[in-house]
């Protein structure tokens, strides 16, 4: 398709599986709550003698917070999460409402479409090889209507499977939302597995957002609701606390966060005491999607 996005990253410049997995090791130098920023291209050489993580390891350090608040939780209870089979509601503005079934939605989907290596954040700075499809190719599936200026989104909310969910940590269910260039643009993917594996269910299974340039907590997992729509749609953690985290969750190494400095960040793998370096503006993407705040004041849209 003529929107397509060049990918110019390589499999060298993928974060080293036991790196990427291993959030217990890796975390030990980041101090709690920072959230680090882009990873230049090509920082992990091909030869790095890693050994992978067991899946344990792999699995065993996760944000979702509908399975406990402890980073361990999402491994020990997600396993009661059923997603199998899945179904996507697509509602709002859109000429083709309805319940997509997820497995049908792939079988459009080419495997050339489905692999995308892309710098990643949440806590830390990587490169991560997602495989997923572009929203923009489900968006039209479902037909945007004129008008739509956002697109929202749902995680399922199934307090039965979900035991973190009966305490009020957050409101649920956890929601998201993007404005409709932004969930229109090549680089924004809907991503069913990494490393070419299905995401375990604590790391968002069966098909989560990924948005390369915005902080991880715009990742919402376990899509159930996407909706269509000309208001600017509610997002949890803004909910949760409007003076820390925007609308827009942006990279920006210009705007701090309330109580840190988001100037600078730490690579994975270099150690607590490794020099920090500055954080790339857009998650290094500032050249594919600055126009699409052009005009905009990014400390204020933040």
């Amino acid at each position: 398709m003529a929107h397509r996005w060049k990918n110019d990253l390589t499999r060298n410049d993928t974060t080293p599986e036991g790196l990427f997995f291993n959030r217990r090791k890796l975390l030990t130098g980041v101090a709690a709550g920072t959230i680090a920023a882009a990873l230049p291209r090509g920082a992990f050489a091909a030869g790095e003698d890693l050994e992978p993580n067991s899946w344990e390891q792999i699995t065993g350090y996760c944000n979702y917070y509908e399975f406990g608040t402890g980073k361990d939780d999402p491994a020990k209870y997600a396993h009661m999460l059923t997603t199998d089979p899945w179904t996507i509601t697509i509602d709002g503005m859109v000429d083709n409402p309805g319940d997509y079934a997820l497995s049908d939605v792939l079988s459009q989907m080419t495997l050339e479409e489905r692999i995308y290596r892309f710098r990643c954040v949440e806590a830390w700075s990587m490169v991560v090889p997602w495989n997923g499809f572009e929203l923009a190719d489900l968006l039209t599936m479902a037909g945007v209507q004129d008008g739509a200026k956002y697109v929202a989104f749902e995680t399922v909310y199934r307090p039965e499977e979900m035991p973190g969910t009966r305490f009020p940590v957050i409101e649920w269910p956890y929601v998201e939302g993007l404005r409709l260039d932004e969930a229109m643009h090549p680089l924004t993917i809907m991503a069913t597995g990494v490393y070419d594996r299905p995401i375990a269910n604590q790391n968002g299974a069966p098909i989560r957002l990924v948005v390369p340039w915005k902080y991880g907590f715009k990742s919402i997992k376990s899509v159930v609701r996407i909706t269509l729509t000309h208001t600017q749609p509610p997002t949890t953690w803004k909910k949760a606390n409007h003076r820390e985290y925007g609308f827009y969750s942006n990279v920006n190494p210009n705007v701090d966060h309330p109580r840190w400095s988001q100037a600078t960040e730490r690579r994975i793998g270099d150690g607590f005491f490794a020099k920090r370096q500055p954080t790339l503006m857009f998650n290094g993407y500032e050249s594919e999607v600055a126009s699409l705040y052009e005009g905009m004041d990014l400390k204020a849209n933040f």
